[in-house]
């Protein structure tokens, strides 16, 4: 597919590499030179230095016969008008990164007026993930699919846990649950697990379920299950602000620490029933008379990742219940995992996941829909979610029946139909309509059909 990216910011680059791994065509446009000589020497696409906005630079760089075009510069207004011109001068799909929550809230009319494709806020997207979090106090990954029936955890195992040392097969049998362990790693390796699979202390493992059953799962456990109910949030960035709205609807007491007077004031007129506070949030006067460690979680979103990091760590050794932070850069998050901060949000993966997600399903929009796609582990495992259609080769076929023909590293770890979630076995079948949840380790796929192996090859 020919894709043309505009910006190369975080955003920008995260998208260009992460596509750049899935054969497309791919053209990067900015007008930073420096920006593009790191992408021109790192990545496999075409670099044109220029703004978005020219109609000059959109036709040299093909735009007449550009499948998607992606504005993900640092300007909603530039990333507007970016794809309102490339509209009109032919790219067929157009994705506009929207940041403002003023433009945000008027999406279904820039849809329509601008002929707008689709709309990714990073903000929002990373707000509403923290928010999830926050319900799952156990949890470092929340991610749900098929519109919220299934939701896919990430929690480590620990040595009270009575899960690890025994086959799931065995825990499963002592402990009946509506839950699907479907990836785990372990020193560093990715695996998709079997009923022979046996957890360890230390391992990191996702399941699958309904949010129903995930709560019984870790009542099940034994983790503890008391509510997050005071929240104490470093930073009055956009993500606070749509985190505050979202947390304050279901009971949650916000307090915000910003250095910025101007930003305070902003931040009070919008959140009138929230804490606003004054102040450096890392300054150690600041946060002892302030008692901003006397709170159920620490969540650190300023936009220096050292800062993030630092106040994350500390938190974590106060022992706040339930600590959050946000990260750019891949050697801090390594870094933070080592601290024993599992949770952690980086808006611009979310956005390059989105996005690969929308690809997809252009790629394949006459068979079985990618609705979509999330990259635990780094990338190592993919969790795909389709919405199966007539053109799937094994519909209302048992899954035992397949067992031979699926290829290596493949899962089907979860179903939803009509408004049910459904953990499969053996004699589970998929139709016509279900939405699908894929795990698959080292496989890109674009089609329900790819999960089965080529004529000839089965195991």
């Amino acid at each position: 597919m020919k894709i043309m990216i505009i910006g190369c910011g975080k955003v920008g680059f995260t998208l260009a590499r992460q596509l750049s791994g899935e054969n497309h065509e791919l053209t990067l446009i900015d007008r930073r030179i420096e920006a593009m000589q790191v992408a021109d020497s790192t990545l496999d696409l075409l670099c044109i230095e220029g703004s978005g906005a020219s109609i000059q630079t959109l036709l040299e760089a093909g735009v007449k016969s550009t499948e998607l075009v992606v504005a993900v510069t640092g300007s909603d207004e530039l990333n507007i008008v970016c794809c309102l011109i490339a509209k009109k001068l032919g790219a067929r799909h157009t994705v506009a990164r929207i940041r403002s929550p003023e433009y945000f809230r008027e999406a279904g009319l820039l849809k329509r007026e601008v002929g707008l494709n689709m709309i990714i806020n990073p903000e929002y997207a990373a707000a509403q993930e923290i928010s999830r979090l926050l319900r799952v106090p156990s949890a470092f990954s929340v991610e749900t699919f098929a519109r919220g029936l299934v939701e896919m955890i990430g929690f480590p195992i620990r040595e009270s846990d009575g899960i690890a040392g025994i086959s799931l097969f065995e825990y499963n049998k002592k402990h009946p649950n509506g839950v699907l362990m479907c990836a785990v790693v372990r020193n560093g390796e990715a695996i998709v697990p079997n009923g022979r699979f046996v957890p360890q202390v230390g391992d990191k493992a996702y399941m699958v379920g309904s949010q129903r059953e995930v709560v019984k799962f870790f009542q099940t456990l034994g983790r503890d299950g008391n509510r997050i109910r005071q929240i104490t949030v470093l930073g009055g960035s956009k993500i606070a602000t749509y985190l505050t709205w979202a947390v304050e609807k279901v009971g949650m007491k916000v307090r915000i620490v910003e250095q910025s007077a101007e930003k305070c004031e902003s931040l009070s007129d919008k959140l009138p029933d929230s804490l606003i506070i004054w102040g450096d949030g890392t300054d150690s006067a600041v946060i002892e008379s302030e008692g901003l460690l006397d709170t159920d979680a620490f969540i650190a979103l300023t936009n220096r990742d050292e800062e993030n990091l630092l106040m994350a760590m500390t938190a974590q050794r106060h022992g706040v219940k339930k600590v959050i932070a946000k990260m750019s850069r891949p050697n801090y998050i390594d870094m933070m995992r080592e601290s024993g901060v599992d949770s952690i949000i980086s808006p611009k993966d979310i956005t390059a996941n989105q996005i690969s997600a929308y690809v997809r399903a252009m790629a394949r929009s006459e068979g079985s829909a990618v609705e979509n796609v999330y990259k635990p582990l780094g990338g190592a495992v993919e969790a795909v979610e389709f919405t199966a259609t007539a053109t799937a080769k094994f519909l209302d076929t048992p899954l035992k029946d397949l067992g031979r023909l699926l290829k290596p590293g493949i899962l089907v770890a979860a179903i939803a139909r009509e408004g049910k979630t459904i953990i499969p076995d053996g004699s589970t079948s998929i139709r016509a309509g279900d939405k699908v949840i894929v795990m698959a380790k080292s496989i890109f796929l674009q089609d329900l059909n790819e999960i089965l192996q080529e004529e000839g090859k089965a195991r």
